[in-house]
Formats: C-alpha cells, structure tokens, sequence
C-alpha cells in the first residue's frame, strides 16, 4: 500500500505539469486550406474565438493547443477566405428582386412578354425593370417604344439595359417627366429617330425618368437588402463593395448590422452627389467591423454596350461618334483635388479609353505628392498605351473579368482590332500595379464570383466559348484570382489587415467549398458549390 501512493502522488503531479488546452469557439479540422497568406499558405486546420482565427496550422497543433465546445471536421474538403466582391450593386441586386427581370432574353418580342406577364402578377403603378441587352437579339439595334405604348398606354414603364447605361421608357413616362423632342440634357443622349422620341434615353437624361420613379418604402428597402444577402452568402461572398449608395440606405444597413438583421459586410461607396460630398467631408470617414464609408463613386462615362463610354476616336461601327462624358473635365478635376485633401478614396467609372486618360491623368496630376492613397479606377475597361505608362501603386485598378467574356461578341465592332488590344487587359493592368482587384458589377453580370473566377483564368464564357481563349494573354493565374477576391479586394479598401487571408487574428471570414477550385478542371470552375459560408465564425449559409 506504501508503495501505491507515491506512485499515485506521481501521476497527479504527471498530469498536474501538462498545459491546459485554451478554450476557442471552433476548431475546423481535416481541410485544404488556401490561405491567401504567402507566409503559411497551405493549412489543414485552424482555431476561432470571438470571430477572429486564433491560430492556423496543422491538425495535430490545433487539436493539440485547443478545444472548444464545437469542431467542424470538413472531410477534406477545400476553404477559401471570405470572397470578396469588389465592385457590386448589392441594394440594386435586392430592388431586383421586386421588378420585372430581363436578362437573358433574346428578342424585345420577349421583353414585352416578361412585362406583361410581370405586370399581370404584380399590377404595380409604375413597371420598373432591367437586364435587356440589344446586342443579344438578331436585330441589333436599339427598340423603339411603340409596342410598348399600345401595350401600356396609361401606365408608366422605365426597365433599363443590362448595364444599366440605357433607359427604354414608355410615352406614359416620358410626358411624365416631361421630355419632348426639344429636351437636351448635357452628358447622354435622348435617341430620336426620324424626328421622333424613340424611347430611349442614354446615362444622364435618365435622371429625368428616375426623379419619377416612386422611391421604394422602409419594408421594401430592408427586403431588399435581406435578399440580396441571402443571395451573396450562397456563393461564399461575406463582403460586398457596393458601387454607389445615398446616405439613407447606408444608414439603414448600419441600422440593421447593429441590430445583427444584416451580417455582410459592406464597402459602401456614397453616390457622387454634391449634398452628400459635403456631408460626409464634414462628418469624416465611417467605419466598423462590418461598414467601411471611406470612398466616393464618381460617373466618368457610360457603357461600351450603349456606346456610351467616350473614345478618343470615334466607335468604328458609328461614324463621328464618341461617346459621352457623364461629368465635365473641369467638374471631376475640381473634385478630385478636393477629395485628395481628404482621407476618402475617389473610385471612378472609366470604360473608354477618352474617360480612362482623364481619370489616370488627374489621378496622378493630384496624388504627385501622396502616397498610398488607393484611389480606384472602376473598370478600366479599354486604356491606351500611354496611359499604361502612368499606372502605379497608388492607383487600384477595379475590374470585372466577365464583362470581357460577356463583351467579345461585339466588342471589337465597337472599337477595332487595334483598339480592342488595349481592352480587359487584366494581365496587363496587374503586372503595372502589383494588384488588382476583382468583382462582378452584378446585376449587370451574375452574382457568382465562380463564374468571375472561371472568365478571369480561362477567358471563356459559359460555353466554353472561344476555345482558345479571348486574348488569353490576359488571363490570370489561379492564385491571381483568387487573390483579387480576397487580399486584394480587401487591400482596395484598406482592410487588408482585418481580412482577405486566413491568419490569426483577421476576421474568421471562409467559405468550404464542395470542390477544389485551385486544382478542378478549368471547364469545372463554373460548377465549383458552396459546402458553407462563414462569418465571423458564424455560419450563415
């Protein structure tokens, strides 16, 4: 008995000295983690407390070091950060919702249809919609509004093309608005023909349609934004940069983030609005876990589709015609050196390479002497030689991989052989800036960052079309892509230290996917499910 005593004394002191596991939320084990992190950036398991990784490894370190109450063994199965969509319309995306969809039709014929059969379910007062596109039917040209007006002579209706550059409105709104043949509004166009209204109205005279349009109420707008995030956290999408927002909606995600109604997060770029510059250069920058205000989206030029983005020479499928600037050069230079006085980013739609030489030009003629300022070019869609020969780092370029598997069916009609050379040249733009980052624009394009993911490294469309590639050279790699929707993106909006990898302490922000989308077929990419979205830790999907 003397003996097992001391024997017993022994063990208790053995266990005694071993170190107590730390208490986490969650440990995910067993995963093909691509952490995005060039310092550790392949793990098999990591540890969550208080929304934040506390530490990545491998599973025998975690399981080793940790415990908590909960532990998610995902079978191998690949995570990803939280994807990021650096340029969206997520409240338009949710407002869509609730109006007659139009993408993907073939014809205005079936146009019409949707609408009245939208109208037949919903009889609303006003008909509002988007997603039509001319260059999909055979006859591509713009419509004119006469079917339209015997079909809804007494009710308005306003549905906009797919990128949102062009407005097909009926007779009913346009003597609402009253605009007449006489109307002129300077930055866009009111297409006539034969000296008659057609119906379409192109990037600022559709303010005159919109300033009629009944704003959606409270319910509408908080709907609006439960949608569009029930939508983004499908395809692993947990933060949204939304390209243009009025201080009301911004304070109402606010409102409903707090309230934890809301769980994205969101960079929230505030519509170039004179009221609203003012207000938020007074009050200052707004930021918390899940809201960043600290840009202004500004309108250089329209749409390449709508022949709307402004070229240096005229488009070489319509003769003297160049576009038009959607804001004077002497406006958008007196705004940029105000806003270069200010801690805010400018982000600026530029598509045609007229708009993107202004743009990159007063970018670098009024950050000279700043440095890492970020400021944004939105698209950069079609940039000329010489002004690949001022990128810097101080300028994001925000690009969008499907407008260029979208565009090439038509695009070099639009601009040329010589021309086209110079257009959705990711590759191109990367290697200048050392980033890039990538986004969607949705609603214009699907919401999926999968099919962002697929045109960025294969530069194919859907149907695999063209079989080599559209200008494969500006393909990006794997790793390229998926850094510009996570490091990258977040590096867009100067949160790369709270997210964009997963290292200790960034937010625990990561998607489990279904299939490796590093190492799957190209053609399979598309395809590639979510498993799990996850958010702060949380899963919400």
């Amino acid at each position: 008995m003397q003996k097992i005593i001391p024997l017993f004394v022994g063990i208790i002191l053995l266990v005694s000295c071993q170190p107590s596991k730390i208490q986490a939320d969650l440990l995910v084990t067993n995963a093909n983690v691509y952490t995005v992190d060039d310092s550790n950036p392949k793990v098999a398991a990591f540890a969550i407390s208080d929304g934040k990784f506390l530490e990545v490894g491998s599973a025998e370190e975690i399981l080793k070091k940790y415990r908590a109450s909960d532990t998610l063994d995902v079978e191998g199965k690949t995570i990803v950060p939280g994807l990021i969509d650096a340029h969206c319309h997520f409240y338009g995306l949710g407002l869509q919702q609730q109006k007659v969809d139009l993408t993907g039709t073939k014809s205005y014929n079936e146009v019409l249809d949707r609408i009245v059969v939208f109208q037949k379910e919903k009889n609303v007062a006003f008909i509002t919609g988007r997603g039509w596109d001319q260059n999909d039917w055979e006859i591509k040209e713009f419509p004119t509004k006469e079917k339209l007006d015997s079909l809804f002579p007494d009710t308005p209706v306003a549905v906009r093309r797919v990128d949102g550059h062009a407005l097909l409105v009926n007779q009913k709104a346009l003597d609402m608005a009253k605009i007449t043949v006489n109307t002129k509004v300077e930055g866009g166009e009111i297409i006539k023909k034969n000296g008659k209204l057609t119906g379409v109205l192109i990037d600022n005279p559709m303010g005159l349609i919109e300033a009629i349009i009944p704003e959606p109420g409270i319910e509408e707008q908080v709907q609006a934004l439960k949608d569009a995030e029930k939508i983004n956290f499908s395809y692993g999408l947990t933060t949204v940069d939304d390209a243009g927002l009025s201080p009301q909606v911004i304070a109402l995600v606010d409102s409903l983030q707090k309230k934890g109604e809301l769980k994205i997060r969101m960079y929230a770029m505030v519509s170039n609005v004179p009221s609203y510059v003012d207000r938020y250069l007074k009050n200052g920058v707004y930021k918390t876990d899940r809201l960043n205000v600290s840009s202004f989206k500004v309108y250089a030029d329209g749409a390449l589709g709508s022949r709307g983005a402004t070229l240096k020479k005229p488009y070489s499928d319509q003769e003297n015609h160049y576009g038009a600037m959607v804001i004077g050069n002497k406006e958008f230079k007196e705004l940029a050196r105000r806003l270069a006085g200010s801690p805010f980013q400018m982000n600026t739609h530029a598509i045609g390479d007229s708009a993107n030489a202004v743009v990159m030009n007063t970018y670098y003629e009024v950050l000279k002497n700043k440095s890492d300022r970020r400021w944004r070019v939105e698209h950069a869609q079609v940039v000329a030689p010489e002004e690949f020969e001022i990128l810097n780092d101080n300028l994001i370029m925000s690009v969008q991989p499907t407008h260029a598997t979208s565009d090439m069916y038509w695009a070099d009609e639009r601009l040329g052989e010589e021309r086209i050379k110079g257009a959705y040249a990711y590759k191109d733009l990367l290697q200048k800036t050392g980033k890039i980052a990538l986004g969607t624009d949705y609603p214009v394009e699907h919401v999926s960052p999968f099919y962002t993911f697929y045109a960025a490294v294969a530069r194919k469309d859907l149907k695999q079309y063209p079989k080599d590639g559209f200008q494969k050279e500006n393909a990006l790699t794997r790793e390229e892509t998926l850094k510009g929707m996570t490091l990258w993106a977040a590096y867009s909006n100067f949160e790369e230290t709270e997210k964009g990898t997963i290292t200790k302490g960034k937010f625990a922000d990561f998607v489990v996917l279904e299939e490796n989308i590093m190492e799957v077929t190209e053609n399979k990419i598309p395809n590639v499910k979510v498993n799990a979205t996850y958010v702060d830790g949380e899963k919400v999907y």
